[in-house]
């Protein structure tokens, strides 16, 4: 059992890496596109603000991720080694072909598919699931929208003013705004494969209460309180760490689709993609709803596009990336339970009863 663990752990790890692979355009494709940052010093200011968001945010995300889709009674290391398999499967061949798609819906996805499967939909939280695929719209009209306004606020206040000066200041507020969406983005996307990792860890210990390495990889936290959702510290640094490392390992092709595929990007385009996208995440990152950044900052550039005319916007490009949308959560749902249907009918992997 431990072995499992430690092997569904180590997948789980991989996943949150793939997740800053695939989602590190989010932070910087519009930085990187208008010139404000070269993409190597881009990755690394990103990583550094998403790695900052530990510091500065609950773990309210990874609560949801770990306790608000399924039924915490059915999981147990088999049904999340069935997601991650689904979720990492699904994330790989999106990032290869260049889609920006969401790594924290085929997580949800992931988790669905086996309790769905074999323990019927009684078992999906559903309240926790509506929410989440509500802000698969809300998230990225909200930043439509914020990203148009804002974007038609400094068109008025800077009408007068030279081109060549509007873009160099904007440059450099890119900085700002780059840091805070980096920032949303750590309280968002870090949070939610340790959320998962907590609970594997919380129903392996709770099987092996005096087995010394779950002891030890749980934490003495454990012993305070089985009710508890509890996260380890090591855990934290951990999956913070990875994804930052994902970050800078960076997924160029997704970072040019985001970057030039939807919109021609100047700077104040770019600045105003990115602030109302971290306004967005930051406070959906408060409040616990684990949203796509990857739907945020889309939604963010559609609009700032928009301000210069609805033919300014690659509609072709962003038709495709909406289709990557709407099948993510269905398609990892049915991956993700065929897997863990193959686990119970052709590997006796044991199945709760209640």
């Amino acid at each position: 059992m431990v072995t499992i663990v430690l092997v569904t752990a180590l997948i789980a790890l991989i996943f949150n890496f793939t997740n800053g692979m695939n989602d590190a355009a989010n932070c910087i494709a519009s930085a990187v596109a208008t010139k404000a940052m070269s993409p190597k010093f881009a990755v690394a200011w990103a990583a550094l603000w998403q790695f900052s968001a530990l510091f500065v945010f609950d773990m309210t995300v990874a609560s949801t991720m770990g306790k608000g889709i399924v039924d915490e009674n059915c999981i147990d290391v088999y049904v999340i080694l069935a997601a991650l398999i689904g979720s990492v499967l699904w994330i790989f061949t999106c990032t290869r072909l260049g889609l920006p798609i969401s790594a924290s819906h085929a997580l949800v996805g992931g988790l669905m598919g086996p309790v769905w499967f074999v323990y019927g939909s009684q078992h999906l939280i559903s309240s926790g699931i509506f929410t989440i695929i509500a802000f698969i719209v809300i998230s990225p009209l909200l930043g439509m929208i914020m990203g148009f306004l804002l974007n038609c606020l400094f068109m008025a206040l800077f009408k007068n003013s030279p081109a060549r000066k509007v873009d160099k200041t904007f440059r450099k507020l890119q900085y700002v705004s780059s840091a805070a969406f980096s920032l949303g983005f750590g309280g968002n996307d870090g949070q939610k494969t340790m959320g998962v990792i907590a609970v594997l860890f919380a129903s392996a210990f709770a099987a092996n209460p005096d087995n010394p390495v779950m002891l030890f990889l749980y934490g003495k936290g454990a012993m305070a309180s089985s009710e508890a959702f509890f996260i380890p510290v090591w855990l934290k640094i951990t999956c913070y760490g990875l994804i930052c490392l994902g970050t800078i390992t960076g997924g160029w092709k997704v970072i040019r689709t985001l970057g030039d595929g939807l919109s021609k990007l100047y700077p104040v385009q770019g600045f105003c993609s990115e602030a109302s996208g971290a306004i967005t995440l930051i406070m959906t990152a408060i409040l616990g709803i684990p949203v796509s950044t990857t739907h945020t900052i889309t939604g963010s550039i559609i609009g700032t596009g928009l301000t210069r005319g609805v033919k300014r916007v690659k509609w072709l490009t962003a038709k495709s990336i909406v289709w990557a949308w709407v099948i993510t959560i269905p398609a990892v749902v049915i991956v993700s339970g065929l897997v863990y249907l193959a686990m119970v009918n052709w590997f006796g992997v044991p199945v709760k009863t209640f």
